[in-house]
């Protein structure tokens, strides 16, 4: 009667562990799944931003510095989002990822910033559609963004909460990183308007 019940515990601790394994490896996927949808909206976004810069290059060709740190940003951003895409979950990477799309916002910033000054531009029709687009892109990346997260942070719980994090450490799954924002901390604050 005694083997009976051991066996029945260790088979009981069998299905737990190996219930608790896979989901880990679940949520895991879900997180990379989530980072996916966002990876589609930033090969968009990039591919919007060449013909941005071509339809401005033609009216502002004399800000020809804020052309080239929109290319330049649109390049790292490029490249993190490579390197975020073969392994979201490498903390690293979405950090350097972070990084480099606030880059690539502050100077897409400055590039409508200076568009404003030219009206011309401004009523350009592909420089509209352009923008209309971008615009739309950017709020999918925000959806995609929030729901990598949440999927994040369900992955993080369950890495750190009891008793799957014993199951985490054996099998050496890390908490995930959280897609920041990428507004800068000036861009952060609430905008002041005076009358």
């Amino acid at each position: 009667m005694g083997m009976i019940v051991f066996l029945a515990l260790l088979a009981a601790l069998a299905f737990f562990l190996v219930g608790a394994y896979n989901r880990l490896v679940a949520q895991r996927n879900e997180f990379k799944n989530a980072f996916a949808q966002i990876d589609v909206q930033l090969k968009r976004r990039y591919d919007l931003i060449p013909n941005l810069v071509e339809t401005a290059k033609k009216y502002i060709a004399h800000e020809r510095e804020t052309l080239e740190a929109v290319i330049q940003a649109r390049n790292s951003a490029v490249t993190a989002q490579t390197a975020a895409s073969a392994d979201p979950a490498n903390a690293g990477a979405m950090r350097q990822l972070s990084a480099a799309e606030g880059g690539l916002s502050g100077a897409l910033g400055r590039l409508f910033a200076v568009a404003e000054a030219y009206p011309d531009l401004k009523a350009n029709q592909t420089m509209m559609q352009l923008t209309e687009e971008l615009t739309s892109t950017e709020n999918r990346i925000a959806f995609a963004r929030q729901a990598f997260n949440d999927s994040v942070m369900t992955y993080n719980n369950a890495v750190q909460q009891f008793p799957s994090n014993f199951i985490a450490g054996m099998f050496s799954f890390q908490a995930a990183e959280l897609l920041k924002a990428t507004e800068s901390d000036e861009e952060r604050k609430a905008v002041k308007v005076q009358f």
